[in-house]
């Protein structure tokens, strides 16, 4: 039938290699070329978005081992931007214990993704 030959001519694309040294935007090959830009230069770029998913990867097996205060912490200061005084307030201590609640919480965490490396 007329489906199956269409199927068999896309398949058959599968086993050609285009050159890398074509231009970037077959469809736009005047345009590709006059950038000079090449699908060569397109591939093996760093993703700048993947260390971030790696990093987030790791530390939540890492946030998962933290007491309920702790993580409670780490999300009112990261996740909802609060001040230091602010979750004192919420959480009935001074300023000051939060901070050295934090940085112990982030000293652990630190460590944590430093070993997994």
């Amino acid at each position: 039938s007329e489906d199956e030959v269409i199927e068999g001519v896309v398949a058959a694309n599968g086993y050609t290699a285009g050159s890398l040294d074509m231009p970037a935007d077959a469809g736009e090959a005047g345009q590709a070329q006059v950038q000079g830009r090449t699908v060569a230069d397109l591939i093996g770029e760093p993703d700048p978005g993947m260390e971030t998913v790696e990093d987030l990867h790791c530390l939540n097996p890492l946030l998962g081992r933290l007491s309920d205060r702790e993580r409670r912490i780490i999300e009112m200061r990261f996740g909802q931007e609060m001040t230091q005084s602010q979750i004192g307030e919420v959480l009935g201590v001074s300023q000051m214990q939060v901070s050295r609640l934090l940085s112990r919480t982030l000293a652990e965490l630190r460590t944590g993704m430093l070993a997994d490396e």
